[in-house]
């Protein structure tokens, strides 16, 4: 079987292969999609954050010009609750009249147009018997959860190696909650035929939503049909199934037409989650020469009145660095606030400024480099595990760096470098990835003409999936780019994993491994009997595959061509398919190491007006095996202005007495632009990772990841002044 390591398309820097679709306006997006006598819908939210309601008044509504229904939970049908995944569910909507955070769906019009139906829910007042809401996680009457998920960690004893500590630091960091704000608007498009019901959805899991759908609406799995061949953007907030596309659906089951809802931007904020606020105390031991001796990571996080979101903040502190004695902790408190959801790096994007900041203070009271620090306690095993790392490029990371940004230049003492008028500093940060690999199913087919057909039932979210699973599946048929179509988004296709977590590279990548091998394999027994193939009687094992070719390893002539094969036994093709399942470490002998990297920064503040300017970005990446360097290096950048928000403008601002978001719109929530963003180095180091077939890592998350902890650090180093709460404003700098 052609290997990966003999790459001729993977890792080149290929176009997009969807790219022509989306530039000439012929890539449809659920808002794009669009039937015959298509109705449309408009919600209706609370204006409250915690009571119930006591009347709805839909009359005005209801006679408004072209309105076809108004669904409240008086007249609502039963829905039953969706899965539970790791990731859970919103309860279905309309199904009672408890208020649980401002903006919850109260009612849903449908009506001809999208105009009719907006202006008609402008109709629909409210009344209700109001109860105070828990919005601060210091009031009393919050509820708290310890240890979620059981994922708290300890390892030796933190707290009496802190005791007897050389020298110990400890503070209190601060994050605010951040909304995924992607450009595109989500919307949902639902259609039923009888008892069978397709979706539309801007969904980053479509296997996992018509699940979902069909527990809500009791009908067989087989019945639902999601398509999401292209998401403008998700961030994590495609990855559960959200109310609003269960009320498309209801919406177009009541009125026998389907139905378009397209969120507005304040909906966006209310209705598709948001990253979490965190406080997070770290406190760190070390001896006098620099060697971690304790480190104790406790992180309290937000969370909604109902459900569960797993967002462990404090845990990837526990396998970050070499140290005997560790203790991480993650609690939550639940509040009267929208559902909060994995944004870009869940939970790491937090504890890795706690942590990463926590560790530049003590490099500062030990008057060790804050380089030098990380790389004296690096984890050559996995601390826990005690197994080596499948893969692991982090000192590589910061040596070349370090090279690349000049860190050898920087001058030790805070606030003595000027350019003119304005203070300058370098920080840095590294970044220790958690690793993450779900199930995963593919099917691959040859066709007579000799072209390749590849699917799965996952989605390419603009982060390149289309691409590299093209090439992956060319470079292992043996085939030139232009003669494989990889096909997703459709749940008709075999089951897929969701695009997050950055873990859809390796599984998907590695089930279309699998079925480009058992396709091989299939074509192989075709021939087996053959006595004129000169292939008959080779196993997978034997040959290598090229210009449309399979032939056996170290004689190219003696092969023959797909096309050739079918033709000579009738057939117009032929199929297989394959799956992925992680693979147990103890079984293997090592860790799964998710990707690592080093992130070096560059600030520029004027003392005068407070204002901070990133001037310089190195980001060194070991993402294992790179299938993509252009599409690669564009996650890093993209990721990389996502943490430039997180440090320096986002803030999700909720009113205290009413929990209503009081910046909502793109107006008022922070977001940066292209003045705010400099030239940026992206470098990827390491090997092919041995815990998949293919040697990859994802590279979707990690270039969030230690963006707001380097910025901090330059900050610190600029100016003498420790800024230990996110975002970083101006106030904080005068």
């Amino acid at each position: 079987m052609t290997m990966v390591g003999r790459a001729r398309l993977v890792g080149a820097g290929v176009n997009r292969v969807d790219g022509p679709m989306k530039v000439t306006g012929a890539a449809h997006y659920p808002n794009d999609v669009s039937f015959p006598n298509l109705a449309h819908a408009a919600l209706v939210r609370s204006t409250i954050s915690a009571g119930r309601v006591r009347r709805l008044d839909t009359g005005a509504a209801l006679s408004a010009p072209g309105v076809l229904t108004v669904i409240t939970h008086e007249n609502a049908p039963s829905l039953d609750p969706a899965q539970d995944t790791f990731l859970s569910a919103p309860p279905p909507p309309l199904q009672g009249d408890r208020i649980l955070h401002y903006g919850q769906y109260l009612a849903v019009v449908v009506a001809d147009t999208a105009e009719q139906a907006t202006a008609a829910a402008g109709l629909i007042s409210a009344e209700y018997e109001r109860a105070e809401p828990v919005t601060d996680m210091e009031d009393p009457r919050a509820e708290w959860i310890d240890d979620p998920w059981g994922a708290d960690t300890r390892r030796g004893d933190a707290r009496a190696a802190l005791a007897t500590a050389d020298v110990t630091f400890e503070a209190t960091y601060t994050t605010a909650e951040n909304t995924n704000n992607p450009l595109g608007l989500f919307a949902t498009v639902a259609a039923w035929d009888g008892d069978t019901l397709t979706v539309h959805d801007a969904t980053q899991w479509p296997t996992s939503l018509r699940t979902a759908l069909s527990r809500v609406f009791r009908i067989p799995e087989g019945a639902v049909r999601v398509l999401a061949p292209y998401v403008g953007g998700g961030f994590g907030a495609g990855l559960r199934p959200w109310p609003h596309v269960m009320l498309a659906a209801l919406a177009a089951r009541m009125v026998h037409r389907p139905v378009k809802l397209v969120l507005t931007r304040p909906e966006m904020f209310t209705g598709i989650g948001h990253r979490p606020a965190t406080v997070q105390h770290v406190a760190i031991g070390a001896t006098r020469d620099g060697r971690l001796v304790a480190i104790d990571h406790d992180s309290v996080s937000t969370l909604q009145m109902e459900g569960d979101n797993l967002e462990m903040c404090a845990a990837g502190t526990a396998a970050a660095y070499a140290c005997p004695n560790v203790s991480t902790r993650d609690r939550q408190v639940r509040l009267n606030i929208p559902w909060v959801n994995s944004m870009r790096a869940p939970g790491e994007a937090q504890g890795n400024f706690a942590l990463e900041s926590a560790m530049d203070e003590l490099s500062y009271a030990l008057g060790v480099d804050p380089l030098d620090l990380r790389l004296r306690n690096y984890a050559e095993n996995h601390p826990g595990l005690g197994l080596p790392w499948s893969s692991k490029a982090l000192r590589e990371c910061f040596e070349v760096g370090a090279e690349l940004f000049g860190w050898s230049r920087r001058s030790p003492r805070p606030g003595t470098t000027r350019d003119g008028d304005w203070l300058v500093g370098y920080g840095l940060a590294g970044i220790s990835y958690f690793w993450y690999q779900a199930p995963c199913q593919a099917r691959a087919t040859v066709r007579k003409d000799g072209t390749a057909w590849v699917r799965s039932a996952v989605t390419d979210i603009g982060t390149g999936t289309y691409t590299v699973m093209t090439q992956l599946s060319a470079e292992l048929l043996g085939l030139d780019l232009e003669r494989v179509t990889f096909d997703l988004g459709d749940t008709d296709l075999p089951p897929g994993a969701q695009a997050g977590g950055s873990g859809l590279t390796a599984a998907l990548g590695s089930a279309v491994h699998a079925a480009c091998r058992n396709l091989l394999r299939a074509v192989l027994e075709t021939v087996a009997h053959d006595p004129t193939s000169p292939l008959a009687g080779c196993g997978v094992d034997e040959v290598t595959v090229s210009g449309g070719r399979i032939h056996r390893i170290g004689t190219p002539g003696r092969g023959e061509s797909y096309a050739d094969i079918l033709a000579a036994h009738g057939l117009t093709e032929l199929t297989a398919d394959g799956a992925s399942t992680p693979a147990d470490p103890q079984e293997l002998g090592l860790a799964p190491a998710g990707p690592f990297g080093a992130r070096f920064v560059e600030v520029r503040i004027d003392p005068d007006l407070g204002l901070l300017r990133v001037a310089r970005v190195v980001s060194v990446i070991d993402a294992g095996r790179i299938l993509n360097e252009k599409t690669a290096t564009s996650q890093i950048v993209g990721g990389t202005v996502g943490g430039i928000g997180m440090a320096m403008f986002e803030e999700t601002v909720t009113d205290a007495d009413t929990g209503r978001i009081a910046n909502a719109t793109f107006g008022d929530y922070l977001i940066p632009v292209n003045a705010d963003i400099p030239d940026m180095e992206v470098v990827f180091v390491g090997e092919p990772d041995r815990f998949n077939p293919i040697g990859v890592k994802g590279v979707g998350e990690i270039g969030l990841v230690g963006m707001a902890a380097a910025i901090a650090n330059a900050v610190h180093h600029a100016t003498g002044r420790r800024i230990r709460s996110l975002p970083i404003t101006i106030d904080q700098l005068l």
